[in-house]
Formats: structure tokens, sequence, C-alpha cells
């Protein structure tokens, strides 16, 4: 079954594009353009009572679809930022920086993370400890490892890794084995909407971040994370959607924060994008379209890719040339290592002027997968890079 009819308006702006960036940017279905428009109809009917909709209505119905999606038990520990690292720091603002803090990451989590972490550590009280993924056959049991190692401040690791599309171990095989005082936070934005997920057995021990702009499909703009139950942490990076029921109340005395998820609330933003994550999420249900689903049809699509490949046999674009060879330990994009950057880039460029739209990181080039692709779309490959 194609899925292309249900993205008419970005294939009628790019006709002859075949877009192998959705990891990076992907395109909106069309549903997304009606939920936009809607939020302004909203708007201009509530005005300055929009918030109550948006509370009372909107919000909750896109945390029990988040839920569902997720197989979290707790709807009501979604909450809602305009990007992942802002979710982040309120969680890291928890922590009294006057004291030692240590953490324990990887040497592939995305740059707002990293570029965050590096900033922190000219801090002299703040200790890194950072595991490599590769060899990626070994990294399993040496996280396991380093994680029972010691009582880690915060615990941060992606579920899916940005870098290479090659997905973390199961969060079951090693966040019990966390110390109980540490604060764990898995970045699943390669994850959630690609990898069958299920976080009922450690939805009240982790912090789950995630977000619409990839594979949720809905843009930029609506981010979320669950939070553990009966968290009772307190950000110092907080605002005034953390205790929103108690709006109209006096401010004074101690600063008080939600018991659920919001707690973790920042401010204003702009919820156009939480419309737009509702009516995918509603789509899919709809449709049937579970991850398990559209994971099944993406790894077609990948199978389907290095056929090509094969039958190319470039001598840079190959299966020899993959991070990781097996479908099973992948997420949504392949990546493919190069020798170095330039080679990277030329190829990219060359790609590009075919109509085949990929992205690079350094010497890694990675092409993505999504429903609006059909295994046919490939042979487009064999004329763009048959002359080597």
């Amino acid at each position: 079954m194609s899925y292309k009819q249900y993205y008419q308006g970005f294939f009628q702006r790019h006709p002859d594009s075949l877009h192998c960036a959705p990891h990076s940017h992907h395109y909106w279905p069309d549903v997304t353009r009606a939920a936009q428009l809607q939020y302004w109809d909203d708007t201009a009917q509530g005005v300055d009572h929009k918030w109550n909709q948006i509370f009372g209505e909107r919000v909750p119905a896109v945390q029990t679809l988040l839920a569902e999606l997720l197989q979290h038990p707790h709807p009501e520990q979604f909450v809602f930022a305009s990007n992942t690292h802002e979710l982040l720091y309120r969680v890291m603002s928890c922590f009294d920086l006057s004291q030692p803090v240590s953490i324990l990451t990887t040497d592939s989590e995305f740059h707002s993370f990293s570029r965050q972490l590096r900033r922190l550590q000219e801090r002299s009280n703040l200790t890194v400890t950072v595991v490599a993924t590769e060899p990626f056959a070994s990294f399993p049991q040496r996280w396991l490892e380093a994680v029972s190692a010691d009582a880690y401040t915060l615990i941060f690791t992606s579920q899916v890794f940005y870098n290479s599309g090659v997905v973390g171990p199961d969060l079951n095989d090693w966040v019990p084995q966390a110390d109980p005082e540490s604060t764990i936070v898995v970045d699943g934005y390669h994850g959630c909407g690609a990898i069958p997920t299920n976080l009922s057995t450690v939805a009240d021990r982790i912090f789950y971040l995630a977000g619409a702009y990839k594979y949720l499909q809905a843009g930029e703009g609506c981010c979320f994370m669950a939070v553990p139950k009966g968290c009772q942490l307190r950000p110092e990076y907080t605002g005034w959607f953390a205790d929103f029921a108690n709006l109209a109340k006096p401010q004074q005395g101690e600063v008080q924060y939600a018991d659920d998820g919001l707690r973790f609330a920042g401010s204003t933003m702009d919820f156009s994008a939480l419309y737009r994550l509702e009516s995918v999420l509603q789509w899919w249900q709809q449709e049937q379209l579970s991850v398990d689903h559209m994971h099944g049809y993406v790894q077609q699509l990948q199978q389907g890719f290095l056929a090509v490949l094969d039958e190319v046999g470039h001598p840079l674009v190959n299966r020899q040339r993959l991070l990781v060879n097996s479908l099973a330990q992948h997420g949504h994009f392949f990546t493919f290592r190069l020798d170095n950057p330039d080679q990277v880039q030329q190829l990219a460029e060359k790609l590009a002027k075919a109509g085949i739209e990929t992205d690079y990181r350094g010497n890694r080039l990675r092409f993505g997968f999504a429903l609006y692709h059909d295994v046919a779309d490939y042979q487009r490959l064999k004329k763009a890079l048959s002359s080597h």
C-alpha cells in the first residue's frame, strides 16, 4: 500500500524530490493543515479564554494519545514545551549545582545536550563519565557496567542515537540496575513514533523526552516529556504553567508546583503544534497505523533500498559502509561512514542535483525512510550513483 496520498500538500511543492531526510525534517501529512487553521479559529473565538480550552481539552486529549502510543500508564504525567532542551534543562535545574554533580552519558548525544554539558563542565564540581557507543556490539554491556558502577546525579542517553540510527539498549535491561537516587532522562526523539515503545515498566522511573518534529510528523514547536509518577523535584527553571490550576490564588510563600507532569511546565508557547500533533495521532488511529505497522513498512523500504544499492555497487554507499548491518538494530535511518567529510559533502551535493535529498554529519551520510516512500522510489539511486 502507498501512503503518498496523505502528503499531497508537500508533494505538490516538491514534485521532483525524493526526500530521504525525514529523520531530520519530516513531511507533514495533510491533516495538519486543517489543525493549524483550527488553532487560529479557536484563538479568535476564545481570545484570553483559549487557555481554558487548551488546558481543559486539547492538552488532556494529546496526553491520552501519547500515553496510548507509548504504553505509558499515566497520561497526566506528560508535559509540553517548544523544544526538548527547555524540558531537559528544567530537570537539570532541580539539582543543587553548588554541590558535587555527577553525570553519566554517551559520546553520541544530540548537540543541544552535548553543548549544554560542555558548558556545565566549566563548573569545578561537575564530573562527567562518557561511554563510547562504538563498538556497537559491546555497547550494551559497557553501558550496563557504567550504570551499575556509581550513584550518578543524572543518567542521560538516547533510545536511538541521532548520529548513527542505531537503537540503544533495551530500557528494561539497564534502568533497574541504576541507583534509586539517580535521575534518568532518555532522549526518545528518534524512537518515538518510529520504534515500537513500551514504557509501562519504566514509566515511574525515567523522564522520557521526545517531540513532533520528526517521526510524529507534526513539525516543530511541540515537544514533550513524560515525568515519573509522584516526582517531587522542584525545578528552579519554572514558569506560570507549572501551577496553572492555582493561578488565581495569592502567589506568596514557597513556590508551589502541580502534582503531575505540569510541575515541569514553563510559560506561554504557541500551541498550534499541539493541534497538529493531535491531528496526526488521531489520523494514525483512524487508519490503524500503529507504530508496529509503520516500523514494519519502513523495514521493507530499508530492505528494498539495500537491494538497489547491491545492484549499483557504489564504492562508498554500500552495505559494508553501514555503521551496523542488522535492520533490527536500526531506527528509521541508515548511516554510512565514508572516508572524510569532504567526500560526504560532495556525494550529498551530487545526490541533491539528482533530486535526492539526504543529510550528513562529518564523515557520515544519512538516508531516512518514511511512509511517503515506496520501494520503487529508490530506483532513482541507480542513475544518481551510476557514475562513480
